[in-house]
């Protein structure tokens, strides 16, 4: 198991990941079984998607930002980030990729990403490895 840090700059953030989770990859000895990216936050998730073209990632934001509204939650009573907890339940914390020859089986188009709905934060990821 392997973390990291990555820090976001927006309130709505998407950070691509996929670099430092394939380089933990590569320099584990597990040649072939499955990776777990996760983040130990309630107000973050994790995702794969086209990362080529930004506005893949600014549509899935524009998407959610849609169907969750802020400033209409209970929990917003607390700390204003009702969306933010609804948002991260959506997409869920975290991705399991297959590892093939120390690498990840990504598709062409895919990349990991680290959506923040609370920032800007340091957010904590978890990088689990499993194979052999």
């Amino acid at each position: 198991m392997e973390e990291f840090s990555v820090s976001t700059k927006e309130k709505y953030d998407m950070v691509d990941i996929t670099k430092q989770v394939k380089k933990i990859v590569k320099d584990s000895k597990i040649k072939k079984g499955i990776c777990t990216v996760y983040v130990p936050h309630a107000t973050c998730a994790v995702l794969i998607n086209e990362n080529y073209d930004p506005n893949v990632m600014d549509d899935v934001l524009d998407c959610l930002n849609k169907l969750v509204p802020e400033g209409k939650w209970k929990h917003d009573r607390v700390d204003n980030n009702g969306a933010a907890h609804i948002k991260s339940a959506i997409i869920g914390p975290s991705e399991t990729i297959p590892i093939k020859n120390r690498e990840l089986l990504l598709g062409t188009w895919q990349d990991i990403m680290l959506a923040d709905f609370d920032g800007p934060r340091q957010r904590k990821i978890i990088v689990t490895l499993a194979g052999e």
